[in-house]
């Protein structure tokens, strides 16, 4: 047996001739010459000690089972494919470079690879794997290069390792909608991913009330839920991503040595003004969750403003409306009319006791022009004080 692993001289004996004109005795030969590698031929040297497991592996590929070679080739290749790669993530097209190709020289391809179609030998073995068709002695050979055996995991495995690969750059999982990661859209996947995740907790919350249920279709597995979770617990909050995201970045504004910010546009980290987030949180305090209130106070140590430092709330256009009416009202009571200039200005005080200019000649005649759209109660309100519509 150590004789196979010496180079062979070729064979001086002419072979039949093929219908293609060759000699199929030369071809045997010479593609015999190339058969065995390094390691191979190392093995086969019985004056040196080996791997008594190893060795009978050899023995079984190549001596009781050689049909398996196409086998042997094919995790011979995706062995070397996984070392380069990280995965067995290969194109359907991707074939092993040639014997005089600079890229097979670069990597370390054997010449006996040469051409080998790497890609096509993955696809058979994923249908191989869904018929059962499979040795399981083959599939775990596959899997601990890290196979994965469905396209829909085959996608989901890409989407999970650009998640992480942006998570270790970011510090967090809380991508904005326009994140990527080498090309991969991360974002819109995680947000795929938060409603396969909530439709996930519907389907168990109606369950627990013991309501039917119709489909689990695009629900999160929760082995899924998990491998997320590891990343960063906080991926899919119950509230708005943009403010999860924001206490996030606030928190790590503090752990490494920052100060609350309360000022907006003076602390800005990836994108987000963290002082403007602070005083919304503020100001916003009774229309945040208790969770959220806990985690505010407790976590970053933002206590809720006091009346007096909350700005007044906008006018709304009824607000609008009315003190338009109380400057028309007072014009008519001091000069018995509303034949108001086009530019006349009121001077007004309001609620607060400040005085206001309202360009009042300007309302007058919107509400001429608009009388056909005003409520029956605002046209009785103007017509009370001397509304002419004409």
């Amino acid at each position: 047996m150590e004789q196979l692993a010496e180079q062979q001289a070729q064979s001086r004996v002419r072979g039949v001739q093929t219908r293609l004109g060759s000699d199929e005795g030369e071809q045997e030969t010479s593609d015999r010459s190339d058969r065995l590698s390094v390691p191979a031929r190392e093995l086969l040297k019985f004056s040196t000690p080996r791997d008594p497991a190893q060795l009978a592996a050899f023995i079984n590929l190549r001596v009781l089972n050689p049909e398996h070679q196409h086998w042997r080739r094919g995790i011979e290749a995706a062995s070397i494919y996984n070392r380069l790669h990280g995965g067995l993530k290969v194109p359907f097209t991707y074939r092993v470079p040639g014997r005089n190709d600079q890229e097979a020289e670069d990597e370390g391809w054997p010449a006996a690879l040469a051409g080998f179609p790497l890609g096509q030998w993955i696809a058979d073995a994923r249908r191989f794997y869904a018929r059962r068709d499979m040795d399981e002695d083959r599939a775990r050979q596959l899997e601990k290069l890290g196979m994965v055996w469905s396209h829909f995991d085959v996608a989901w495995e890409e989407g999970l390792a650009a998640a992480r690969g942006w998570a270790a750059q970011a510090g967090h999982l809380l991508a904005p909608m326009d994140a990527t990661y080498q090309g991969y859209r991360v974002g819109i996947w995680l947000k795929n991913q938060r409603a396969a995740a909530r439709k996930a907790a519907e389907i168990e919350q109606r369950r627990a009330e013991g309501l039917t249920v119709q489909s689990s279709a695009g629900a999160l597995p929760q082995e899924r839920r998990e491998q997320l979770d590891d990343i960063d617990p906080s991926w899919c909050p119950a509230w708005p991503v943009e403010w999860q995201r924001a206490f996030h970045l606030v928190r790590q504004h503090l752990e490494a040595g920052g100060t609350l910010p309360a000022t907006p546009g003076v602390v800005v980290h990836q994108g987000e003004d963290l002082g403007r987030w602070v005083r919304s949180v503020r100001y916003g305090w009774d229309n945040l969750t208790t969770v959220q209130q806990w985690m505010c106070e407790h976590i970053l140590g933002i206590e809720p403003a006091a009346e007096d430092e909350k700005p007044k709330p906008r006018r709304s256009q009824a607000d609008k409306w009315a003190m338009n009416y109380a400057a028309a009202k007072q014009y008519y009571e001091r000069e018995g009319h509303l034949r108001v200039p086009r530019k006349h200005i009121e001077r007004v005080v309001d609620e607060d006791l400040k005085e206001r200019e309202l360009r009042l000649g300007a309302w007058i005649g919107n509400q001429r022009s608009r009388a056909a759209t005003l409520s029956p109660e605002r046209i009785e309100q103007l017509a009370a004080i001397g509304m002419r519509w004409a």
